[in-house]
This record gives structure tokens, C-alpha cells and sequence, in this order.
């Protein structure tokens, strides 16, 4: 071990840096491991340990229901990554947190060795997940199929008719341990693991119940929710050099697949540490999204249903959730009966104050704007916000709305601050990566934007439009016009200020006018720009001086006057 005050000096860097000096919790934990390792007292680096000593929990904590300590480690991880590829590149001592592990490591850098750490290989975007159909499932899974019959006959089901309103509660996940077909000794693809790694991604989302199964000997405690419950199972085998990561996802009353997804990487990358994390964020991005095959029923059942019988909690999120894709009033509307119909108790839950949150800063009729300044929604949105977050400091879409808040408030930093935090709650969250992804480009960052745009976009089912800005600028560089083109038409149906400026952007490099004419009017038309004058509106959306500059020059050849550029008109 390197010198107890070599490594003291390492923590303090750390420490002091403002990424993590801004979370007093995130210190206190780093300083609560690093100093029981220089004591010799690894035994006591410890998920219960850690909750009671560092995040004040009650003597009677279970790692297994509260996931505190497993959501604080990845972001504290995270934010340790960074910081070695930025201020601390050039550190000859780091201190890491292994995935998987609570006990620091304290790494030596050879002075001969370059001092920086490596990029991400461009496998940081998620390999190609390549959907199965059901009947070449069937072929690979019997024995997965075998596992899920006994989990169905053995686990209580519930009589309730999940078809009413009201009764149709969040959805419950029991994750089992994937089955490793791989037969060849000379092949070791990591599976042990991997449902912890799923439960603890899945955990994140506020709008699911996960419990982690290790078999058919674990019985399910949450059988009386069966309308709404689901079992995942896997099979990890090879198929010609690649290994394949296949999840399969059984709706338990039915007891029919829902769902399936296969993942190939090669053997080598099947070995490697992170490989589980990798897996599970891929199947997470589908199971974890709004979209994905999890609240499908509640979906379908708020499409022909009233937003304002028998509601609960989760029902109003889906109804959220709705309005964050289409941005359309009456889902806006809807949105809002539902949260109103809830119970006192409800209405205050964080979850709650943070969607009314986004409700009343994003949306409000002629009526309610006349009523209720700008001014006067922002802060009671911020009130809402803070509560929520003083109450429950670790959900990632907590974080989100906040961000988004301070986002359309022009405060930048602020919301890169909000948008990172989420993340690194949950970075299964499609949302809060294209979220970020957008911020971080309009900010001048695309090379950091670029991998989680792309799980966005590329990785979640059905991506809104509002996902589409940072791959439309990719296109962009990449020279893809005519993608660039698709992408962004697709953006300007959610953002109607640089959805259109982007589309003629893009339809001048791909020479096609007819872009460039349909959308110079929407330009024109917008109330913001007409108000402040396009540039002045976009400075306050875009810190890119590179960007703004291909901006102005591309309304220019469109043929926006000058003075419509530069002041109100």
C-alpha cells in the first residue's frame, strides 16, 4: 500500500475538487472508505456500515429494499472517473472505487506512463441490441422457459382486475439470476451478477417495485399484485465468436412473453469488468423507459380512460410522462386533473411536486397566463422543486425537472449541474440522457454528448421528437445530410425555436430548398424571436460561440433580414 500521507494528500484533492465538495454526503462517504482502508479495516467498508455511519440510517437498514448506498456509489464512482480524466489526469497516486465493491483502491501510475487516462473506447455506446422474435427465443430459452413456469405456478397470483382504473398499480419486476450456457472453459463471459446489477438500475425508476430473485427457491412477496407483474429471466451463451446476452420478459397472470432483447459483444468484451453494467443499462434504457413494454397496459388504459377516476400516484405519472412526449395541451391538461384528484397525501409526494413542477413552468393556457405571471409560476415550480428534493435527494427525475427548470430560465450551469446529478442516479434514464446530451452540445461539448444521445435515441423505444436535436448536429458533422435533414424535422415537432433553424440548416447542406422554405416562416413566426430577435433568443439557449456562428451565418443565406437577427420585429 502507497504511503498512508501520499494517499491523505490524493483524498484531499478530491475532495476539494467542486464536483464533489458541492455534495457534503458524496465526501463524507469517500472519506468514511478511504480512511478504513489506511486503517486496515476493510471488513468494516460494509453496505450497512456505510448507511448507518454515513448516511444516518436506523440500526434495522436493509441494503435489499433501500438501494442508498449502491445509487450514492455509482455517482460517487462517477464523479471519481472524472475527475482523473480531468484535473487529476496528471495525479501519480488516484484512488478508484471498483464497480461492484466499496473498498477503495489506492493505484500507483508508473512515472513512465503516460499520465492521462484513455478515452472511453467507442464502445461506450451501447452495442447494437438486436430484438429476437419469439419463436427463435423459444429455441434459445427452454431452459430459461422451464425456469419461468415453475416461477409462475409457484409464486401467488391475485383475482383483482387489473382492468379498472385505479387498481392498476405500478408495475412489479422480480429479476432472476441469468443462466450461463456457455460450456467452453476457455471462455469466462461474466454472469454472476447481473439481475444485482439489473435490480439495482431498475431500483432507480420511482414508477417500478424490483425485487431480485435468485431462483426458484426465492418465493415472491409481491404476488398479490399480479395484473401488473413481471418475471425476467436470461440466458448468457455463444453463438459463432460472439457471446449473446438474451433477456426474456414474462407477464406472470398470462404467463406469456412480452418482451425480448439480445445483446452480442465479442468474448473478449464478454470478460471485461464493466460488462455487466453494460448489459444492464442496454436492457435498462427498454425496461426502465416510459415507452417500453413495462407500462403498456397503463398506457393503453389511460388512452380510453378518464384522467380523473379512481387515479393513483403511478397512473398521473404515466399521464405526465405522455405530455413530456407530445408536449400537447390537452395531455398537459389531463395531467394536471389527474395530480388534482389525488389524495392530499399524494399531492405532496416528491414525485408529485416534481411533476407539477415541470406542469406549471412548461405549460399554461391564455387564461392561466393572464392570471398567473411567468414570474409567479417559476417560483412556485422552484418551491415545489425544493421540497421535493429536501425530501428525496436521490431521484434522478427529481433532479430532471429541476434541470429543465433552470434550463429555461437561461441558468446553464445550473441546469448541467441538475442534469449530471440525474444521470448519475440513474443512467438508465432515456429522459435525463437526451436531457443532458442536448445541454452539453448547445453548451460546445457534442464529443461528450454524443454517447448518451445515442443511447437515447438509439437504445429506448420510440424516442420523441425532443430526442432528435443532438443526433440532427451529429449528422451534421458527420456529413449525413439527409439524416441530418430527417433528424431534424423531427426535432422542430418538439422544439419550435431551433427545431426549425436546425432543419434549414440542414436542408442548405443538403441542397434541398424546399427545407429551406418550409421552415424559414416557422422562423419568422416564432413569438420568442419576434419578442427579443432571433440571435439575442438563441445566446440565451446556446453557450457554442462555433454554433451560433453557423447559425447566423445559415439565416443569413436563408435570407432572414439583419434586423430581425439582432433585435425584436
Amino acid at each position: 500500500m502507497p504511503q498512508r500521507e501520499i494517499v491523505q494528500e490524493a483524498l484531499e484533492r478530491l475532495l476539494q475538487w467542486p464536483e464533489i465538495a458541492r455534495s457534503p454526503q458524496l465526501g463524507k462517504f469517500l472519506d468514511y472508505i478511504v480512511q478504513r482502508r489506511l486503517e486496515g479495516d476493510e471488513q468494516a467498508i460494509k453496505a450497512y456500515s456505510i448507511a448507518v455511519d454515513v448516511f444516518g440510517r436506523g440500526d434495522d437498514f436493509d441494503p435489499q429494499s433501500d438501494p442508498i448506498v449502491r445509487v450514492q456509489a455509482r455517482r460517487l464512482r462517477g464523479l471519481i472517473d472524472d475527475y482523473y480524466r480531468g484535473p487529476g489526469a496528471d495525479e501519480a497516486l488516484q484512488i478508484r472505487l471498483p464497480v461492484g465493491r466499496y473498498i477503495p483502491e489506492f493505484v500507483e501510475r508508473p512515472s513512465e506512463e503516460p499520465a492521462a487516462v484513455p478515452e472511453p473506447p467507442p464502445a461506450a455506446v451501447l452495442p447494437r441490441a438486436r430484438p429476437r422474435s419469439r419463436f427463435l427465443l423459444a429455441g434459445l430459452g427452454l431452459a430459461v422457459g422451464a425456469v419461468v413456469a415453475v416461477l409462475l405456478v409457484q409464486w401467488p397470483r391475485s383475482p383483482g382486475n387489473g382492468s379498472a382504473v385505479g387498481i392498476l398499480e405500478r408495475p412489479t419486476i422480480n429479476v432472476v439470476e441469468f443462466q450461463n450456457l456457455v460450456t467452453d472453459a476457455a471462455i469466462s463471459p461474466r454472469v454472476a451478477g447481473l439481475a444485482i446489477e439489473m435490480v439495482t438500475d431498475l431500483e432507480q425508476f420511482e414508477n417500478l417495485r424490483v425485487f431480485y430473485r435468485s431462483g426458484v427457491e426465492d418465493p415472491a412477496t409481491s404476488g398479490d399484485e399480479a395484473a401488473n407483474t413481471f418475471v425476467l429471466t436470461g440466458i448468457v451463451r455463444l453463438e459463432g465468436d460472439e457471446v449473446q446476452y438474451s433477456a426474456i420478459l414474462t407477464e406472470t397472470r398470462s404467463g406469456s412473453v412480452v418482451w425480448n432483447q439480445t445483446l452480442s459483444v465479442s468474448q473478449a468484451e464478454a470478460a471485461t469488468p464493466d460488462i455487466l453494467d453494460r448489459v444492464s443499462l442496454s436492457f435498462g434504457l427498454v425496461l426502465g423507459s416510459p415507452r417500453g413494454p413495462l407500462h403498456a397496459a397503463a398506457r393503453q388504459l389511460m388512452e380510453t380512460a378518464s384522467p380523473v377516476e379512481n387515479v393513483n400516484l403511478y397512473l398521473c405519472r404515466v399521464l405526465f410522462d405522455r405530455f413530456r412526449e407530445t408536449g400537447i395541451g390537452t395531455d398537459a391538461q389531463d395531467t394536471r386533473a389527474c395530480f388534482e384528484a389525488l389524495s392530499e397525501a399524494d399531492k405532496q409526494d416528491p414525485i408529485a411536486l416534481a411533476a407539477q413542477a415541470s406542469l406549471l413552468f412548461e405549460y399554461a393556457d391564455p387564461a392561466e397566463s393572464e392570471a398567473m405571471p411567468l414570474a409567479d409560476r417559476v417560483r412556485m415550480a422552484q418551491t415545489n422543486l425544493t421540497r421535493a428534493i429536501n425530501e428525496d435527494s436521490i431521484s434522478g427525475f427529481i433532479w430532471e425537472q429541476q434541470g429543465r427548470l433552470h434550463e429555461g430560465q437561461g441558468l446553464l450551469a445550473e441546469a448541467r449541474a441538475d442534469f449530471a446529478s440525474s444521470v448519475q442516479l440513474n443512467p438508465a434514464s432515456a429522459d435525463a440522457l437526451a436531457d443532458f446530451a442536448r445541454l452539453l452540445a448547445f453548451g460546445g461539448d457534442l464529443t461528450q454528448a454524443e454517447p448518451m444521445a445515442r443511447n437515447a435515441a438509439e437504445h429506448s423505444p420510440n424516442p420523441p421528437a425532443w430526442y432528435f436535436a443532438v443526433p440532427t448536429l451529429l449528422a451534421l458533422r458527420d456529413g449525413d445530410f439527409v439524416k441530418a435533414v430527417e433528424n431534424a424535422e423531427l426535432y422542430a415537432q418538439a422544439d419550435r425555436e431551433l427545431g426549425p433553424v436546425l432543419a434549414i440548416m440542414a436542408g442548405q447542406q443538403a441542397g434541398n430548398s424546399d427545407v429551406v422554405n418550409r421552415y424559414l416562416p416557422q422562423v419568422l413566426d416564432a413569438p420568442s424571436f419576434r419578442a427579443k430577435g432571433v440571435m439575442p433568443r438563441l445566446r440565451e439557449r446556446i453557450s457554442d460561440d462555433g454554433l451560433i456562428e453557423q447559425i447566423r451565418r445559415a439565416l443569413t443565406e436563408a435570407g432572414v433580414p439583419w434586423t430581425a437577427l439582432t433585435r425584436s420585429f
